[in-house]
């Protein structure tokens, strides 16, 4: 039974609009989230990409292959059903953003995290208004309060979407201030995804890489780069 999957049951996907956007009709009847909402979203761009993806299964429906799918899904059963809990989950990653623990040693790592995050923190300062401390180590580093007051800011504007496609930038950088930049278009989703290997890819320069490790990243840099796309035709 664990290998049970739904089977393909329609001939056509297709985007239309209805009243609260834009949803897809599998052979005229609208599809539906797991928890059986309406699936409507905020864009033709988005109902479009949908369809496609639905249109694309074969025989057996595989969610693997349907990341805006996915997408509209949490933004519609969970994002908006406890929007202030995840604004409060996300804005957190402000107080102990990747980019402000750094590391005491060795020279050649203090250096390129240096050059790598210094001028993200810089851009946040200017950009947002929330300039960040750095410390050395894993101890927390305390913030200042008027700088994470304006990065919460910044995450509850976010309408339903977009705060679903912010959820996976931060979470799966770890940066608050990378997945802002990538949601203000300050930096290209790809770069800001090296930005926040830093240390993983020293650590593969220094021992050499290894199997496991690369095919994780590979899952999760494709997880990141769904999720900038996803935010990007949130919003066309």
């Amino acid at each position: 039974m664990s290998d049970w999957q739904p089977k393909r049951f329609w001939k056509e996907a297709q985007a239309e609009p209805c009243d609260d956007g834009f949803t897809v009709l599998l052979d005229g009847r609208s599809v539906r989230t797991p928890a059986k909402a309406p699936l409507a979203v905020p864009t033709r761009a988005m109902a479009e990409a949908i369809a496609q993806e639905w249109g694309a299964q074969e025989k057996t429906i595989d969610p693997r292959t349907m990341p805006v799918t996915r997408g509209a899904n949490a933004a519609i059963d969970k994002v908006r059903t406890q929007r202030s809990e995840v604004v409060a989950l996300l804005a957190e990653y402000g107080d102990s953003d990747l980019l402000c623990y750094r590391a005491a040693g060795p020279e050649g790592l203090i250096t390129r995290q240096a050059e790598a995050w210094d001028p993200m923190l810089d851009w946040a300062a200017d950009a947002i208004g929330a300039r960040l401390a750095v410390g050395e180590g894993v101890m927390h580093v305390k913030q200042d309060l008027e700088a994470l007051a304006q990065l919460e800011s910044r995450v509850a504007a976010f309408d339903d979407f977009s705060l679903a496609a912010a959820h996976d930038l931060i979470s799966l950088s770890g940066s608050l201030v990378l997945a802002l930049a990538v949601t203000h278009r300050e930096l290209a989703a790809q770069d800001a995804w090296l930005l926040s290997r830093v240390d993983e890819h020293w650590q593969i320069e220094q021992w050499g890489k290894d199997d496991e490790a690369e095919e994780a990243e590979a899952i999760k840099r494709t997880a990141f780069l769904d999720a900038a796309r996803f935010y990007e035709i949130s919003q066309v």
